[in-house]
């Protein structure tokens, strides 16, 4: 068993309140749900209505398709023209790890 996360931390764009916020983050974590079968939250900078931190997470048999997983769904991220991403963390635990 593979486990992958990724945290990606974004600057959204002609936001001025938490509700425009929910407006642009709930369809990048629906699409992110819906088109790569990962479990995503909005994680961090809750308060924010300028930033988001979003966490991916993916359960597999093998690391390299943790890996597959994760690459998309930072590169669709970062496609966004609705958003800009500043740093993205990732971590991949294999069997081992998990002992």
């Amino acid at each position: 068993m593979v486990i992958g996360t990724l945290t990606v931390d974004l600057l959204l764009g002609d936001v001025r309140s938490l509700k425009q916020k929910r407006g642009v983050v709930r369809p990048i974590v629906a699409e992110l749900r819906r088109r790569f079968d990962v479990a995503v939250a909005e994680t961090g900078a809750l308060d924010l209505h300028r930033r988001a931190e979003i966490a991916t997470a993916v359960v597999s048999s093998t690391h390299g398709h943790a890996v597959e997983v994760l690459d998309a769904c930072e590169r669709f991220m970062a496609a966004r023209p609705d958003v800009e991403m500043l740093s993205a963390r990732r971590r991949v635990l294999d069997d081992e790890d998990l002992d």
